[in-house]
């Protein structure tokens, strides 16, 4: 973003950003506890992170419209990686997510057993948008998406 490029950075450079992301968040507030994470292509780059080395202190990971597939060509194989990690999941898709069809989500969480959760957002799309038709607002799917991973993070701190 920094160098108004359309294409991202390598993974590489996008983990390593992750990783000194965490670093200075644990030397800033050493006594919370971390949850890492991110949106579409940054959700993938920190779940890939801590598949290759844990990240220190991180206690779970948010994956929000975690992008399974690029548009109608379904796919899983963008998810491999998740069976390495070892921390809590929480997965939140839109039911329209033309980069995470409903069935192949599904197919990649029910492996991971406990440690995956998944909160479905009806009528979204990867951006969670959702048709005005829906009669709700984009503040009311942003208000349940941060009631959902309020409640999944006090839930997955217990653990």
């Amino acid at each position: 973003m920094e160098r108004n490029s359309r294409r991202p950075d390598t993974p590489a450079v996008c983990h390593a950003t992750i990783r000194a992301a965490i670093a200075w968040a644990g030397e800033f507030e050493p006594a919370l506890p971390l949850i890492a994470g991110g949106k579409s292509f940054g959700g993938r780059m920190t779940s890939q992170a801590q598949a290759l080395t844990p990240l220190p202190g991180v206690r779970g990971l948010v994956l929000l419209g975690f992008p399974l597939h690029p548009p109608k060509k379904p796919s899983t194989t963008r998810a491999d990686h998740l069976a390495k990690i070892a921390i809590p999941l929480l997965f939140v898709q839109g039911t329209r997510d033309a980069l995470a069809e409903v069935q192949l989500i599904h197919r990649v969480i029910q492996p991971l057993a406990d440690r995956a959760s998944l909160t479905m957002i009806e009528g979204a799309d990867h951006a969670f948008h959702v048709p005005a038709r829906s009669g709700k607002a984009d503040a009311d799917v942003l208000r349940a998406i941060g009631d959902a991973i309020d409640t999944w993070v006090t839930s997955a701190l217990r653990r």
